[in-house]
């Protein structure tokens, strides 16, 4: 029998495992605009810094990462303060699981519990499907009901072809006519991440 899946905040002794799964987005596919994989110092920094303010979470079964999603500022003016931006990578042979749906719920779940409005996704989209980037992200998010926001034409170059970038967007609360301050996720209760569906 396996292990149940459990969604929990990532730590930085993850960075290694998160690492594993993000490298092939860059190496071989379109999906990261990225063309170099970053190092390991590089990538817990990255993670260091998101967890100051937002959600960094992973999906465990036993001793085994299967994935992880993020939320990141959006823009980073300040008046943009109750949107953010949202990241997710599956291992590749975990994907069409139900396993994206989970992590996106906890993320969303999160971002109201923040006082967060509005999210967004950018997404690498091909004119035509090819052996680097499908559609499948774009229908992912519309699935979740995120909707397309806006189109960036041929603004991204990799493996010597250009990409489109298209934004959708998901509005997860109606905005208040005084919006109250967003919450930093390092200060959000066990109790209110236990609701979001985390394991504290």
């Amino acid at each position: 029998m396996n292990d149940p899946i459990i969604i929990r905040t990532a730590v930085l002794e993850d960075a290694e495992q998160l690492l594993k799964i993000y490298a092939p987005y860059v190496e071989e596919t379109a999906i990261s605009f990225e063309y170099q994989v970053p190092g390991i110092e590089e990538f817990r920094n990255r993670m260091q810094n998101t967890l100051k303010k937002y959600p960094y979470l992973t999906a465990q079964q036993g001793s085994e990462l299967l994935g992880y999603a993020y939320t990141s500022p959006f823009v980073g003016r300040q008046a943009y303060g109750w949107s953010a931006e949202t990241t997710i990578y599956l291992k590749r042979n975990k994907q069409k699981q139900g396993l994206g749906k989970r992590l996106y719920q906890a993320i969303e779940a999160i971002s109201r519990a923040q006082n967060l409005t509005n999210l967004y996704a950018c997404i690498g989209y091909p004119e035509t499907e090819d052996e680097y980037l499908t559609k499948n992200s774009a229908q992912f998010h519309a699935h979740l009901g995120y909707r397309m926001a806006g189109t960036f034409h041929q603004c991204g170059y990799k493996f010597d072809r250009w990409y489109h970038m298209i934004w959708m967007e998901k509005i997860l609360q109606t905005p208040p006519q005084k919006p109250q301050p967003v919450i930093k996720f390092p200060d959000l209760t066990p109790e209110i991440l236990r609701q979001c569906g985390v394991t504290i």
